[in-house]
């Protein structure tokens, strides 16, 4: 089992920024999973990939693919508070699922 997150590349988040939104993304869908495939992910060491994404576009488009095959997932949208404008969408998390099931959705990406 994995986790997916894509974060975006064209926003111009920094380092810490960036390390925040993926955590937020993680935590979202991880909320989102039943709590069988939970136990087991956590079991298997969590294992979580972050990867590239252009543009809001294409998170949005990974999303609607992620819901078609039933994988959890969670779109985070920033407050505002410091680099970004509220409502900026910065990252996606897909998973926690089988590594075949969030390749699916993510396989074609680069890694961050």
């Amino acid at each position: 089992m994995k986790q997916a997150i894509v974060a975006r590349t064209d926003i111009g988040m920094g380092k810490g920024k960036l390390a925040a939104q993926v955590a937020h993304a993680s935590l979202s869908a991880y909320e989102d999973t039943g709590d069988r495939a939970r136990k087991r992910w956590k079991g298997e060491g969590q294992k979580k990939v972050v990867l590239k994404a252009g543009s809001e576009e294409e998170l949005f488009r990974l999303a609607e693919k992620a819901r078609v095959e039933g994988l959890p997932n969670a779109i985070i949208r920033d407050a505002g508070h410091t680099q970004l404008d509220p409502g900026t969408a910065t990252a996606l998390a897909v998973g926690p699922a089988d590594d075949d099931h969030v390749d699916k959705v993510t396989g074609d990406l680069s890694l961050f």
